[in-house]
């Protein structure tokens, strides 16, 4: 364990993210750094952009996000957690590319009926946790930001990989589970059973539920990888390397540049 002791009380910012590849793009810009290892998680402590953040890798899963999320939360004065990484669209005319900042989160593999009416998590009273509003709204427009800018080089990187692909930023329900969805039967019957949802990922819902019993404001950022079908595995390896990194680089970055400006 190196620098600033766990004590540490400094109001800061978490930035999680579920692959090595989005952590590893990150760090970069991480500034007056140092480093603490707790429960297993290395946390990566310093600056961005004037802003006094930590990063640390969840790992894929429910399990290992909900653990990721309870270090940082008990050892750190967070005023925001933030979960990037990549999903599959589900829902109609969600793309490869597009961005998907949750304004909620569900575990679509929940079901303790009938104890329980299927999804809601015993013991909360409710299947859906919502995410903070100011965080999703000021990421969102830092990935309208992005997206839009000619300088972008997430915006390079995704027209460099897809040519033809015209993404955007979408907000609406995130559904989490403790599985890699990857063939068409699966999506579509999460559709069916979960019409409104806009993508699938493992991580975030459970995160929310962390956050949401320890009071801290948190926001789920997203990056279409696939479409959570026979060629998820094809394509997911891929564009992690080529696009994904980039685009949450821009995001976060932008992100926190704009909240030093406003804080």
């Amino acid at each position: 364990m190196t620098g600033e002791s766990v004590t540490d009380s400094r109001p800061r910012v978490a930035v999680v993210s579920a692959m090595h590849e989005e952590l590893r793009a990150l760090l970069p810009l991480l500034e007056r750094s140092s480093e603490l290892v707790m429960g297993g998680r290395r946390c990566h402590v310093g600056e961005i952009a004037g802003q006094a953040v930590v990063l640390a890798l969840s790992g894929i899963g429910k399990v290992a996000a909900a653990t990721t999320a309870t270090v940082l939360a008990t050892r750190f004065a967070l005023t925001a957690m933030v979960l990037t990484g990549v999903a599959g669209g589900l829902a109609e005319g969600v793309q490869v590319g597009d961005v998907v900042v949750a304004d909620t989160l569900l575990q679509h593999d929940l079901d303790a009926s009938p104890l329980f009416p299927r999804y809601v998590v015993p013991g909360t009273g409710r299947s859906h946790f919502q995410a903070d509003v100011s965080l999703t709204e000021s990421l969102a427009l830092a990935a309208q930001r992005q997206l839009t800018s000619p300088h972008s080089p997430w915006a390079a990187a995704l027209h460099e990989a897809l040519p033809q692909a015209h993404a955007s930023v979408r907000r609406g329900l995130v559904v989490s589970g403790d599985r890699f969805v990857s063939t068409s039967a699966e999506s579509r019957a999460l559709q069916r059973a979960l019409p409104e949802a806009l993508a699938v990922e493992m991580e975030g819902a459970a995160l929310a539920q962390v956050c949401s019993d320890f009071a801290v404001p948190f926001a789920v950022l997203r990056i279409i990888s696939d479409r959570a079908d026979d060629a998820a595995h094809v394509d997911f390896t891929r564009f992690i390397d080529e696009v994904a990194s980039a685009c949450t680089r821009a995001i976060v970055h932008d992100w926190l540049m704009a909240r030093s400006h406003t804080s």
